[in-house]
């Protein structure tokens, strides 16, 4: 079997032999583990189970100087530090008047997909993902975080304005992908933070599901699979998520409240695929070698039941992150002794 079967498997929820994963490292951790292991040829041992193959927007940042940018919708960011942070939003306040939301053209580039197309040609044995590149979440890159949360509460016909807005301009997107020939089409919208919902369910439901639902239907009228990286705690909408169905959940972190992925698992493991699950707040940077290789086998063991799963650090292994617990991590991905 291809690599693509095997995740395609495990999203329809058929138990593989070997379990899919995937293995994401910052450059700094990357650089030891080359040294532990005398180069650079542990890297292509790594099955390339997906391949994230880029995205149908080109980049639209205007550079202003040094540690600043200006993003498509008007917004001034400093770059400079990690994160990168708002430093004046497109609207200082909640009305759109004087104000040009952009269109999907200012995201658009032929060249761009032409080039995503190629990656796909080049990774045909594996599982394929796109992405949109605009998720509903970026609302906050309008108005910066704290008044995109204030205008949740206090003002909520301009916020679901702003959402409309952005509904249409994903739908627009999304239509782009439709003669691209990717599995999947991803986005990255951090609806939780470490004790839940961000907004908090309720108004999570009232305010993103009915959009969402619109946007994984048009993801599935393209006979494409819905995936979502979302950080934090989710676990108090996961009914809400199966339902207007979203087909993989990427990071479940978990750390955060109510995210023990065997309870998720035991749950709504039937209903929708996680990937991710290996703690990168906790087991990966402060456990030891063999607590690590252990969980990893039992994510293994208990996750790949009966499909659903796809192995994955939460988060790309840090720079914090010790080499021997980094070999570790490396060493029990690429040995699974469930297939041997």
């Amino acid at each position: 079997m291809e690599p693509r079967d095997i995740v395609l498997d495990q999203i329809h929820h058929h138990e593989t032999v070997p379990v899919p994963y995937t293995l994401p490292f910052q450059e700094d951790v990357g650089r030891r583990l080359d040294e532990h292991f005398g180069g650079a040829a542990w890297r292509e041992k790594l099955v390339p189970y997906i391949a994230q193959c880029g995205s149908v927007c080109r980049p639209t940042d205007e550079k202003i100087d040094d540690t600043h940018h200006r993003d498509v919708f008007g917004t001034v960011w400093r770059t400079d530090e990690l994160p990168s942070g708002v430093v004046e939003p497109a609207l200082r306040a909640p009305t759109f008047e004087g104000y040009s939301f952009p269109s999907a053209d200012k995201f658009l580039d032929m060249a761009v997909k032409d080039e995503v197309r190629r990656r796909i040609g080049e990774s045909s044995g594996s599982f394929t993902i796109v992405s949109s590149s605009v998720c509903l979440w970026q609302s906050w890159y309008v108005r910066g975080f704290q008044d995109t949360l204030m205008d949740c509460a206090a003002e909520e016909d301009f916020y679901i304005e702003l959402l409309d807005r952005l509904t249409d301009l994903t739908l627009a997107l999304v239509r782009e992908c439709a003669d691209i020939p990717a599995d999947a089409i991803m986005m990255d919208d951090d609806w939780g933070e470490q004790r839940g919902v961000m907004i908090g369910p309720e108004r999570w439901r009232r305010l993103y599901k009915p959009r969402y639902a619109r946007i994984f239907r048009a993801i599935h009228d393209q006979n494409k699979l819905a995936a979502m990286h979302c950080c934090g705690s989710v676990a108090a909408i996961m009914d809400d998520i199966v339902e207007i169905g979203l087909d993989v959940l990427q990071s479940v972190q978990p750390e955060a409240a109510g995210m023990n992925p065997y309870s998720l698992k035991k749950r709504w493991g039937g209903k929708i695929t996680f990937w991710g699950c290996l703690g990168s707040q906790s087991t990966i940077p402060f456990g030891t070698p063999p607590e690590i290789r252990r969980e990893i086998r039992r994510l293994r063991t208990e996750m790949g039941r009966g499909g659903g799963y796809i192995l994955a650090p939460a988060k790309a292994l840090r720079p914090e992150t010790p080499t021997e617990n980094a070999v570790a991590v490396v060493e029990e991905f690429l040995y699974d002794r469930a297939s041997v």
